[in-house]
């Protein structure tokens, strides 16, 4: 006689429909609020409102800014571009023409050059194993604390004087700021301040690739070269452009850099326009069609390059 065994029914659990565009819609209604939005707008319009106000100085003649108000321009439209022919005036040693473009001589190079050291500093903290690593990187992202006027008078001093111990010298000054044909200075110093918060990024980024990919290409015989050329600096371009819009943008605006480490024909726009403030106190609507074109530069390169600065600080926030 056969007996059976009763196999008891695998009762299948209901599957869960997730309504993705319900939850998105809900989520973004209790993120947000008719209050807030008014907020932000206000807030957003009253930022806004003086640089519109600069902008539409510029471009009126000077009897009218000194007569009325800029907001008057619509409904006495009279614009004109004779401010800024007469702001960059190249002829002249210390014009804002020729300054705006002894910035972009300063601000690329010293973007450059910061980002290139940091990305071989954030490769080998992550990836290559020597005695003291860890204490190194926490070494190097401490000195973020340190506040960049400390390092001003030192940095003088070596440039000037070089570093010696006794009758020997170690490092010889280089002091070429007063020839007046090099930014070697000013390059060195943001190349130095900027090290730290890009090494600190770029690691976070960097040793956050997977460990898979690196290992592969050991074995299949890449050194450390090729594969931060071939496989980091590829992956790593988010990062790379974020940090790139953030030393472009503080080198642009900087003034007390400018101020310590450039002289003569090498003053960027912004020493320049604080130099010609009193010079155009009178005629202060030179001095609105400087200081967009000051502005201009940096607003464009973020407004342009917006969507690689948020990819890129939200690179290696997350693992997985």
């Amino acid at each position: 006689m056969t007996s059976t065994v009763a196999t008891p029914a695998i009762k299948a659990e209901p599957k869960t429909l997730v309504k993705t565009g319900t939850t998105y819609r809900e989520s973004k209604k209790s993120l947000t609020s008719p209050g807030a939005t008014v907020g932000a707008i206000i807030i957003a319009v009253l930022w806004t409102l003086p640089t519109f106000g600069l902008f539409v100085s510029s471009f009126r003649p000077a009897a009218d800014i000194n007569t009325s108000g800029w907001w008057t321009v619509f409904s006495k439209p009279e614009l004109t571009i004779d401010n800024y022919i007469k702001t960059l005036n190249f002829g002249d040693t210390l014009s804002v023409g020729q300054s705006f473009i002894n910035s972009f001589a300063i601000t690329i190079p010293a973007t450059v050059f910061p980002i290139v050291i940091a990305a071989l500093a954030a490769y080998g903290l992550s990836w290559i194993n020597f005695k003291g690593r860890d204490a190194l990187f926490i070494g190097v992202v401490s000195l973020q604390i340190v506040p960049l006027q400390m390092a001003l008078v030192p940095l003088l001093s070596l440039f000037s004087n070089g570093v010696s111990i006794g009758s020997f010298n170690l490092l010889p000054g280089i002091n070429l700021g007063n020839a007046g044909a090099s930014f070697a200075e000013v390059w060195i110093a943001h190349t130095i301040f900027a090290m730290p918060l890009a090494i600190f990024l770029l690691h976070n980024f960097i040793s956050a690739l997977p460990a898979d990919i690196m290992e592969a290409a050991r074995v299949d015989g890449a050194g450390h070269g090729q594969i931060f050329f071939r496989i980091v600096l590829p992956l790593a371009k988010p990062a790379l452009a974020a940090i790139a819009i953030l030393q472009f943008l503080w080198v642009w605006n900087d003034l007390l850099v400018a101020t310590i480490f450039t002289s003569g024909e090498n003053l960027p726009i912004t020493k320049v326009l604080n130099d010609l403030s009193g010079q155009y106190g009178a005629t202060w609507y030179l001095l609105s069609a400087g200081c967009f074109l000051a502005i201009i530069v940096p607003v464009l390169v973020f407004l342009f390059f917006q969507r690689y600065f948020v990819r890129g600080l939200l690179a290696g926030a997350t693992k997985g």
